[in-house]
């Protein structure tokens, strides 16, 4: 009798960890070149600085024409290798915090809320070494030939800083930051709108009423976010003085960038990264539900 839930325990969360994957694989391959725009704006200090950019399309004219095409494509490997199971385990674990919740008596609100917190704090704790590697090649401006490969970049930081928060897993607390906040807005918003606005019977406004939904979702969570993915992209990213670490803490990072750059500096790279997660949140959620749909039909 017991062997039976079991079965369908392992059915279920693996139905939640392929369409999860699924989500996490067609969106990075979709929206990678915007992230890189997004990490080369954020790491940029001020407008004096020899490399910076002048706009969005100035951004993606100069590392076309200095980086080729594959410049867009920098540091794709470690998010290919991360995103899969990161995008698993985010809804993965969304799924098994909101069935835990149900145990609370809690709002659904609330429920889906504390729920995508939970998701984001424990997809960040897996994601952070790759997001480490993935900042450090996108910052390269050499041609896409030229760079280091991602193991040999990764064996590179294990070999000078080690494994700790000075090395492989720096900015942890930034990462957790960002994670944490986007996944609670982004699924808090996406399930209670939803519940909100009536299913249309019509499969094609059904799409565009979830699609419409889910880019909301990532455009909102990624303005209310963005401070700690800038946090983020500092500490990891290549240091102004050579050998001299100026970023360490999150929330010490982002006291420094507001008093030298002022507060707009806290929201750098927001276009690129809202061009990238608005429809790319949409993506996710829409490939996660089909998917999961798929899977119980089949």
């Amino acid at each position: 009798m017991s062997a039976k839930p079991e079965v369908g325990l392992v059915r279920e969360a693996s139905r939640q960890i392929v369409a999860g994957g699924s989500a996490g694989l067609v969106e990075i391959c979709l929206m990678h070149p915007l992230d890189v725009v997004k990490t080369r704006f954020q790491i940029q200090r001020c407008a004096t600085d020899p490399n910076s950019y002048k706009s969005l399309g100035d951004s993606f004219r100069m590392i076309f024409q200095v980086e080729g095409l594959f410049g867009f494509y920098k540091g794709i490997l470690p998010p290919i290798l991360a995103e899969t199971p990161k995008r698993a385990v985010k809804f993965f674990t969304f799924e098994q915090y909101k069935k835990l919740l149900g145990y609370v008596s809690l709002s659904p609100a609330l429920t889906f809320t504390i729920a995508g917190l939970g998701s984001g704090l424990t997809e960040a704790i897996i994601v952070n070494p790759f997001e480490v590697v993935k900042v450090g090649l996108q910052a390269n401006r050499n041609t896409f030939a030229e760079q280091p490969s991602t193991m040999g970049y990764a064996r590179q930081i294990i070999k000078k800083e080690g494994w700790g928060l000075q090395g492989l897993n720096k900015g942890l607390t930034a990462t957790l930051g960002r994670h944490g906040v986007f996944n609670m807005v982004y699924f808090g918003f996406y399930y209670n709108v939803k519940n909100m606005i009536p299913v249309n019977k019509d499969p094609t406004l059904e799409f565009l009423r979830k699609f419409g939904i889910g880019l909301l979702s990532g455009t909102i969570a990624s303005v209310i976010n963005i401070p700690f993915d800038v946090a983020k992209s500092r500490i990891q990213g290549p240091q102004p003085v050579p050998g001299e670490i100026k970023y360490r803490t999150c929330f010490k990072t982002m006291a420094t960038v507001y008093q030298e750059e002022g507060i707009l500096a806290l929201y750098k790279g927001l276009l690129p990264k809202i061009m990238r997660l608005g429809p790319g949140g949409a993506v996710m959620l829409l490939v996660y539900e089909y998917t999961y749909s798929w899977l119980q039909e089949n």
